[in-house]
C-alpha cells in the first residue's frame, strides 16, 4: 500500500464559520398577533361595559330611591313617586320632550314603553290627582311595582349630565 497523500489545508477552499443573521423583530410571530387582537378586544369590551354601567347609573339611583319611597306613609307616596318619575324622565329624555308635560299628556308619555297603558288606564292614573287628594285610596304595592317596571325600561343615558 501506498502512504496517503498529504493534504495541504491551505489549498482547500474552506471558509470560516458564519453565524446566521439575528432574528428580526418584524414581522412578529402569529402568537403575538393573537395577543394584540385579544388585548384590543379586551379594551373594547371594558370600554363598552364601562359606558353601559355609567349610562345606567341614573336608573340605579332612581330604583334605590324608589325602594326608599316605599317606606313613606301611603298618603305621601303618590306625590313622591310622581316627582321621582319626572326626575328620571328629565335625566333620560331630552328636556323639551318631557319637561312641560302634565295631566293626560304626562300619563301618555309614561305609557310609551308599555302596550297595556297602565298609567293612563290603570293604577298609574292615580298620579294625576292622588297627590292633591290626601285621603285617596291607592294600591301602593301595585303602583310601586308599576313605577319599578317603568324605571327598568328607561333607555341608557349618554353619560352627559342634564343641566337643570
Amino acid at each position: 500500500m501506498t502512504p496517503p497523500a498529504s493534504i495541504d489545508p491551505q489549498a482547500l477552499p474552506l471558509r470560516d464559520i458564519h453565524l446566521p443573521d439575528p432574528v428580526s423583530w418584524w414581522p412578529p410571530a402569529l402568537g403575538w398577533w393573537l395577543v394584540v387582537v385579544l388585548v384590543l378586544l379586551l379594551v373594547v369590551a371594558v370600554a363598552w361595559w364601562w359606558r353601559r354601567w355609567l349610562g345606567g347609573r341614573y336608573r340605579r339611583l332612581a330604583l334605590r330611591e324608589l325602594e326608599r319611597l316605599g317606606q313613606l306613609p301611603l298618603s305621601e307616596q303618590p306625590a313622591a313617586l310622581s316627582l321621582l318619575l319626572r326626575q328620571a324622565a328629565l335625566c333620560h329624555f331630552p328636556r323639551p320632550e318631557c319637561a312641560g308635560l302634565y295631566g293626560e299628556a304626562w300619563l301618555e308619555f309614561l305609557d310609551r314603553p308599555f302596550k297595556d297603558q297602565p298609567f293612563s288606564q290603570g293604577v298609574g292614573r292615580c298620579l294625576l290627582d292622588a297627590p292633591y287628594r290626601p285621603g285617596s285610596l291607592v294600591d301602593s304595592h301595585e303602583l310601586l311595582s308599576l313605577c319599578r317596571r317603568w324605571l327598568k325600561r328607561l333607555p341608557l343615558s349618554k353619560g352627559k349630565r342634564v343641566s337643570p
